[in-house]
C-alpha cells in the first residue's frame, strides 16, 4: 500500500517522499476470511480529529505521526513548492517535526476527519 511521507530537508524546508507498506495476506481471527494486513507502527495511542476548517499556516508536525484521512480532502504544500491532495483512505507520514514545515488547506466541503497515529 502506498503512502506519502512529508520530510524535513537539510535546508530546513520540507518535501514529499513516496513510500510503501508491505501487505501480507493472512487470517487475523478465527471465522474471518484472510485479508491484506500491514503494520503502522505507533506509540502514545491514536487521536481522532474532526474539523470544520483544516487551514493552517506553515508548521512542522507536532510529532512524527501517521495521518489517515477518513472524510473530506486536504491539500498539503511543502516548502519546496510541491502540492498533493489527500482524501479518504490516503496515508501520510508527517515526519517534518522541525524546520519550516508544511501548509495544510481544506479542499471542498467540511467536516474533515482523520486519525493521527504517533510513531
Amino acid at each position: 500500500m502506498r503512502f506519502t511521507r512529508i520530510v524535513r530537508k537539510e535546508d530546513g524546508g520540507s518535501a514529499f517522499e513516496d513510500g510503501e507498506i508491505a501487505l501480507e495476506h493472512r487470517q487475523v481471527a478465527d471465522g474471518v476470511p484472510a485479508m491484506a494486513v500491514g503494520e503502522l507502527p505507533s506509540r502514545d495511542g491514536v487521536r481522532f480529529l474532526r474539523s470544520a476548517a483544516f487551514d493552517s499556516t506553515a508548521h512542522p508536525a507536532p510529532r512524527e505521526q501517521w495521518v489517515v484521512m477518513l472524510r473530506g480532502m486536504i491539500e498539503v504544500t511543502v516548502s519546496d513548492g510541491g502540492r498533493r491532495r489527500f482524501g479518504p483512505g490516503d496515508l501520510v507520514l508527517a515526519a517534518d517535526t522541525t524546520g519550516m514545515g508544511h501548509v495544510t488547506t481544506g479542499v471542498g466541503d467540511p467536516p474533515f476527519e482523520a486519525l493521527f497515529i504517533p510513531v
